[in-house]
């Protein structure tokens, strides 16, 4: 069977421009903290990979710091400090701070207090945009960035996510960026690497790749090629809606990410029709995969005050600059069979 991958969101392939960057670094022995030419290497390395990520997310190399991904970046970002997010935001996020911030149906968050609160710019499972108020703490951009024109520059946030594995980066490596001036806690103490902000020897096989990625990432942006996945998504649900008068696409007439469609048929539990499309050959998911498996209901749709029925109902498909036409026409016609089925059934 030809399977279909359509989960964009829970991670991107791998690219093959990160796959040659990791083999090569490969072969540099060297430790980044040595003196020594072989050491001197590996350093050069990490920093000509630290200003490539720094120049796609439009900021400095001095404010990246590398981290084992965005879960952690989260964790450096918010133990020490008391701030205020939405049940919108991932769980990373929600594990540190008061989810008290006010979600509309729609999606958007409102925020009283920048300086004292942490919003998303992306969410993972409906696409939904965030307008981000100047000042904000800290912003999840993991979703965002290679997917929107972003710039941590002008974002006017004071700290940023970032994950090498959901832009086509190998997994286990992300970043914090830090406005400059400001002060970190570190959490992970030792050595003194990163300017004293996380350390541990650095993980220079990731690093290599995330840069690679970044670099082919915006790549892709500028070539317009996000552009395309939207008509593409686009296409996906002019179908879906026509076909399936029953289904709703959450989050239609708010800005999301071009790649991402919520389809949710209520009393059609997303878990069955996950493994119904993976049975078919399509790779799908029921939410954000750090919450696949959890026997409850997807807090970011009941914070946009669907129901527990209706939120058992959604299913996610993401896509990517690889997915074609075709694969989206075939998946929406194995889809459909099933929706039928089920309304069949329902009568």
């Amino acid at each position: 069977m030809n399977r279909t991958y359509l989960d964009w969101n829970a991670t991107a392939p791998l690219r093959p421009e990160a796959r040659a960057a990791m083999l090569a670094a490969m072969d540099l022995v060297g430790n980044p903290s040595s003196v020594h030419a072989e050491g001197r290497a590996v350093k050069s390395l990490v920093e000509k990979s630290r200003e490539d990520i720094a120049e796609a997310f439009g900021a400095m190399a001095a404010d990246i710091v590398f981290t084992s991904g965005a879960t952690e970046a989260a964790a450096l970002a918010l133990r020490t400090r008391d701030l205020q997010s939405a049940m919108v935001e991932h769980d990373s996020v929600l594990a540190w701070t008061d989810g008290v911030l006010s979600t509309d149906a729609h999606g958007q968050v409102t925020v009283e207090n920048p300086a004292d609160s942490t919003l998303q710019l992306a969410n993972s499972e409906t696409g939904v945009l965030q307008s981000l108020p100047k000042g904000l703490f800290l912003s999840d951009c993991v979703q965002a960035f290679g997917k929107i024109p972003v710039a941590f520059n002008w974002l006017g946030v004071e700290m940023a996510m970032l994950s090498a594995h959901k832009i086509g980066g190998p997994k286990g490596i992300g970043a914090l960026a830090v406005r400059r001036g400001l002060d970190l806690n570190a959490q992970i103490r030792g050595g003194g690497q990163e300017s004293g902000r996380r350390s541990g020897t650095e993980n220079v096989i990731g690093i290599a790749g995330f840069a690679a990625a970044a670099r082919a990432a915006m790549r892709d942006l500028n070539d317009g090629l996000w552009q395309q996945v939207a008509e593409r998504r686009r296409m996906l649900e002019d179908r879906i809606r026509i076909d399936a008068p029953l289904a709703h696409i959450i989050g239609t007439g708010t800005d999301r990410l071009p790649n991402t469609s919520a389809i949710m048929v209520p009393g059609w539990k997303g878990e069955t029709q996950v493994m119904q499309m993976d049975l078919a050959g399509f790779a799908i998911s029921a939410g954000s995969a750090c919450s696949s498996g959890k026997v409850k209901s997807s807090q970011v749709l009941k914070a946009m005050g669907l129901d527990d029925i209706a939120a058992a109902s959604v299913i996610r498909v993401s896509i990517g600059p690889d997915t074609t036409k075709d694969q989206l026409m075939r998946f929406a016609d194995s889809w459909l069979q099933h929706y039928q089925r089920y309304t069949q059934r329902a009568a």
